[in-house]
């Protein structure tokens, strides 16, 4: 037995849980931070490192209050962040801005130059990443920085993603030089992939920018799988979140990888984690590139298998979006949309908000709603969106399927499914398949489970997930809300790839758009 802590760093607020491994979670605790945005740039979205970390300290102490233990008990502790949400800093780690939150997608311009340097120059690595360079990633949001940042470029040193930084600084490090990198956030964000030798090389990289001279042995360091040893608790942080110092740190998940792993993934699965955004994950033994799939990475999200996710790029922001602009609450649309039967508003909605992720990997591509009329409300909108979300993550996993990744059990995971309930219902009627649910909300037992084989409390990954993990509710799908809703996938299907397979009208939506988004910025 043990007692361990799992930090998880949300985009909104650190979830602070106290697990013990033969008993579950004694307590929990979250603290906010701002996200901080601009009316004038709806692209931005930056945080402030020590906002993060003045959270997690008021979240430990809630937390243990809550389990009602002291720190001096916690043998190990782990850490799941966003990513890829970028940190410039200096030789000594100190931040030189803000984080380039995993939302901000200003560097679009960047992400189009990674991609076409990268075609042109046939770079393996972007087909481990789909095909297409995002703007949410992290090699993009340093070459934004650099570029309008030319006063701090001789002060920087590296870049962090957030797991590494808050990993490093736990650990007490101020050496730029002996950074721990966690493979997760490095092999789906910035193409690091171990058998082409990891990062992109000196030359690709200088061809792109040569503002990125230096940059690959700047992002050195020692990369490892979340079942290695990062850090351990220096004394200062020891004595902050009054813990013990010494502790075991390993190498740090992203977010919703650690939450996939918490709700139970197992080969043959696919985990929705349907949040402010939706990741679709799943596992092989086989490492092999998936067109249009934003990262297939060896170790990541199980130390042992290849992780693979793709997703959607708004989910519940798309939610939220209706519900302000019609000036009420998702609660309460939610309740309006309770009785709503199958297709009965009539309309068509790709949730393309905020880009394409998977498959089509386009940011540039926009939310569309076909079928309008006079007498649509805001319920409407926002039923049609939930099914739109569900059509697309069909699109994702019979995709997957197509590439010998099977979706034997489907889990639904995150915040929404738990908040949202009816989502569940909805999807596996979508699907035609049964979808788990975990029976308690499973952030923070992911990273507790990694904290607790950081303090060798199991033999290993599958051992912890059977004495950590929730038990399920399953929602089995409705027959005649199947039948309802297969020619209503057709439906969206053909759109979504006639709209986004680069031909003739795909290019001719995508000029619209372009026009659309230059006339706004004019204003």
């Amino acid at each position: 037995m043990a007692v361990v802590a799992g930090i998880d760093f949300g985009t909104l607020s650190v979830r602070v849980s106290i697990v013990d491994t033969s008993g579950g979670i004694l307590g929990s605790a979250a603290a906010g931070y701002p996200l901080h945005r601009d009316p004038a740039d709806p692209s931005l979205a930056t945080q402030k490192h020590d906002d993060h970390m003045a959270a997690l300290v008021v979240a430990m102490a809630a937390a243990l209050a809550n389990a009602n233990i002291s720190g001096a008990a916690v043998a190990a502790l782990a850490v799941a962040t966003t990513g890829s949400s970028v940190l410039p800093v200096d030789d000594r780690l100190q931040p030189l801005g803000d984080y380039y939150l995993w939302c901000d997608h200003r560097a679009q311009s960047e992400a189009e130059e990674i991609t076409h340097t990268a075609g042109k120059m046939d770079l393996q690595a972007l087909r481990w990443c789909g095909g297409a360079y995002s703007p949410e990633w992290g090699f993009a949001k340093l070459l934004h920085w650099l570029r309008r940042n030319s006063q701090r470029r001789e002060q920087f040193a590296t870049a962090l993603e957030h797991g590494d930084m808050v990993v490093a600084t736990l650990s007490g490090l101020v050496d730029a030089k002996d950074l721990p990198r966690g493979i997760c956030a490095m092999g789906h964000k910035w193409m690091w992939n171990e058998s082409l030798g990891g990062l992109p090389s000196e030359q690709f990289l200088t061809s792109v920018d040569p503002l990125f001279r230096g940059i690959r042995e700047k992002l050195g360091g020692r990369y490892g799988a979340v079942d290695a040893i990062a850090g351990r608790l220096c004394p200062a942080w020891a004595q902050r979140l009054a813990l013990r110092p010494g502790l075991p740190i390993p190498f740090p998940e992203l977010d919703a990888h650690s939450d996939a792993v918490g709700a139970g993934i197992r080969l043959g699965d696919i985990v929705n984690v349907l949040g402010t955004s939706t990741c679709v994950m799943a596992l092989s033994e086989h490492a092999a590139p998936i067109p249009g799939v934003s990262g297939v990475v060896e170790r990541s999200i199980h130390p042992s298998l290849v992780g693979i996710e793709a997703g959607l790029s708004a989910c519940g922001a798309v939610f939220d979006a209706i519900a302000n602009r019609s000036g009420s609450s998702l609660a309460v649309l939610s309740q309006q949309i309770a009785n709503h039967r199958p297709g009965q508003t009539g309309l068509l909605r790709l949730p393309w908000d905020n880009g394409d992720r998977t498959i089509l990997a386009d940011p540039e591509l926009r939310g569309l709603t076909l079928g309008w009329n006079l007498s649509h409300t805001a319920a409407d909108e926002l039923f049609a969106a939930v099914e739109g979300t569900a059509f697309h993550t069909k699109v994702i996993i019979d995709h997957l399927g197509a590439h010998q990744v099977p979706a034997a059990r489907i889990v639904n995971a995150g915040g929404l499914p738990q908040h949202m309930p009816s989502i569940n219902q909805l999807y596996a009627d979508v699907l035609n398949k049964p979808v788990r649910v975990p029976d308690r909300p499973a952030t923070g037992v992911g990273s507790a489970i990694f904290a607790s084989l950081a303090a060798n409390a199991f033999c290993n990954l599958e051992e912890a997930q059977d004495a950590l993990c929730p038990g399920y509710r399953e929602y089995r799908p409705v027959r005649e809300a199947a039948a309802a809703y297969a020619p209503l996938y057709d439906a969206f299907r053909k759109i979504y790839f006639l709209l986004g397979d680069g031909g003739a009208a795909a290019q001719a939506i995508n000029g619209v758009l372009r026009t659309l988004r230059a006339v706004a910025s004019r204003g």
